[in-house]
């Protein structure tokens, strides 16, 4: 078994129970091709470095799982076979990446968890409203 990464661009006219649904379909292939998932994380809404077919913010997904070598040809099927994905990379770890990844993880679940940059600024319009 093989640790692997993948962080895929979702395009950013998705509602939030669209890309939600998105983010399950490739959990359940995963799920249908015996891998195990790690770690899951939504980085949300975020600027691309470039337009990317003339959109420049997208959701970024990130999976952390392990498998036989012969998933990601399966998942990088389905991204490609999906419109909602505008961009994907997979990679295996080494052993020295899914020790920092355990360190990652473990560092993110001892700090508190902090608002998202919307529900910030919600707060904040709130706040002048009152």
């Amino acid at each position: 078994m093989n640790h692997y990464e993948t962080v895929f661009i979702l395009t950013p006219v998705l509602s939030d129970d669209q890309m939600k649904e998105a983010v399950e379909k490739f959990k359940d292939v995963l799920k249908q091709n015996d891998a195990t998932l790690v770690n899951e994380e939504l980085w949300g809404l975020r600027k691309l470095a470039y337009p990317i077919q003339k959109k420049s913010t997208g959701f970024y997904v990130l999976f952390e799982f392990e498998g036989e070598p012969t998933i990601v040809k399966r998942l990088e099927t389905a991204f490609r076979r999906d419109e909602r994905v505008i961009r994907f990379l997979t990679f295996r770890l080494d052993k020295y990446a899914v020790e920092y990844a355990e360190k990652r993880r473990r560092l993110r679940a001892s700090k508190p968890q902090e608002k998202p940059a919307e529900a910030e600024a919600e707060a904040k319009a709130e706040a002048k409203e009152a």
